[in-house]
Formats: C-alpha cells, structure tokens, sequence
C-alpha cells in the first residue's frame, strides 16, 4: 500500500508530496480534481501546460527547470492516463524500452541484431505489435549486449498478499 503522500505514476514511480510546498501541493490537486471532474484529453493538455509554465513563470523558474519538476510529471501523467482512458493513445511496454534502448546505444536496428542474434524481420514485426518475443528468447538476446527483464508491479491493480 502506498503512503498518502506518493503519487504513483502509470510506470509505478512514486512521486514524493511531501517535498512540494503548500502551493505546489495545491497546484498538484487542482490538476488532480480537473483530470477528474474534466477528463477530455485535449483540453487537459492545454490546461496543465499553461497553469503548470504560469505557476513557475512566477516563481522565476526556467522551463528546463519545470518540466523536470515533480509537478509536471505529474500533469504529464494524468494527461496520458486520460489519453490511454479516452483510446487516444496506448500505454507503454517492453516494446517502448526496446526502442530506446536500440536508439540510445545502437547504430542502427541492424547493429542492434547482430549484437544480440535477434532477427531483423521479426524484431521489426515486434515494433510495429504484430508480434511478440518469446520470453527466453528476448531474455537471451538481452543478456547478450548486458540487459535483463524483470517483474515490476502495476500500479492501476490492486494486489492481496
């Protein structure tokens, strides 16, 4: 059970309140109550944008600083679960991370399987969702190049135990 005062956005990250000052844990419940009361994905966008960079335009703080901020990750995450609420846009999974993580440390998708022996063809059907890894095989081909799976709760189900 988290404690009161965490946000646990949709990756399972808290979100420490406590930190934030009686303004800013204001701020985070009026994007709160109108993530709620108004949940039409479009207009929350407009809104959080604008009164998050107003609240920190007065503060004097920059917009590199306020979008690293504790509350605008939360706005961020109450605008996507809206969008994946609404069907407008899809939750994120392992096939996200396996983007980046070709992106960020690869060449190119080709350097990417010849690293790991992974094929071509069904590394880019598996991007594009038409098809999944095998759990082995994804877990060997990781291994490979020095990554891994693992397990990590959802934070939308309630679990017993």
């Amino acid at each position: 059970m988290k404690p009161a005062n965490v946000y646990v956005d949709l990756d399972g990250n808290q979100i420490a309140l406590d930190t934030l000052d009686a303004e800013e844990r204001r701020l985070v419940a009026r994007l709160r109550r109108s993530a709620r009361t108004h949940p039409d994905w479009f207009a929350f966008g407009t809104y959080y944008l604008q009164t998050v960079a107003e609240f920190y335009d007065r503060r004097g703080v920059s917009r590199k600083a306020a979008v690293r901020s504790a509350i605008f990750r939360i706005a961020q995450d109450l605008s996507s679960r809206l969008g994946i609420a609404a069907g407008l846009v899809r939750k994120g999974d392992y096939r996200d991370e396996l983007e980046a993580l070709i992106r960020e440390h690869f060449p190119s998708r080709r350097a990417f399987c010849q690293a790991t022996g992974l094929s071509e063809d069904m590394l880019s059907h598996v991007l594009a969702g038409r098809k999944d890894f095998a759990l082995d095989t994804l877990t060997e081909a990781l291994a490979k190049i020095g990554y891994g799976l693992r397990i990590l709760p959802t934070p939308e189900l309630k679990r017993t135990g």
